[in-house]
């Protein structure tokens, strides 16, 4: 994958509007883009951070582009690699099928950019605690 410094995608002029110059989006909004679309899809439990987001998340804010690294192939194209966990009981391929999809249209729907790929990489599995009832 490239290196992500001052990376930015070349967003399209849309069909039938004048040029009036160039949009680009930046690496990071592509990646808070998926990392909110991921954590739309059911059966996700977390997206893999690292050391400093859980210093961040601590402290109160969210960091949406959490397990998500964008690139680009060597056509040219967007690259998403999503590192995340999956709940338990839940199949998945089909949470895997259903990530690649969200953020392909998500990021379709706010920068009309394409993506040539979305690699999920599933690093765990998420057991929910059961809540043990307290008799009195």
């Amino acid at each position: 994958m490239a290196e992500k410094v001052g990376q930015s995608f070349v967003q399209p002029t849309p069909s039938g509007k004048e040029e009036l110059g160039k949009i680009e989006v930046a690496a990071e909004v592509i990646e808070i883009v998926a990392g909110i679309a991921v954590n739309e899809v059911e059966g996700i439990a977390a997206t893999r951070g690292n050391i400093a987001t859980g210093v961040v998340e601590r402290f109160g804010k969210k960091v949406h582009n959490k397990g998500i690294k964008s690139g680009v192939t060597e056509t040219g194209e967007i690259s998403i690699d999503v590192y995340c966990s999956v709940k338990y009981g839940f199949g998945i391929p089909k949470v895997a099928k259903d990530v690649q999809s969200q953020i392909r249209q998500a990021i379709l729907n706010m920068t009309a950019l394409e993506t040539a790929e979305v690699n999920v990489h599933i690093t765990g599995i998420h057991f929910e605690k059961e809540e043990v009832a307290v008799q009195e």
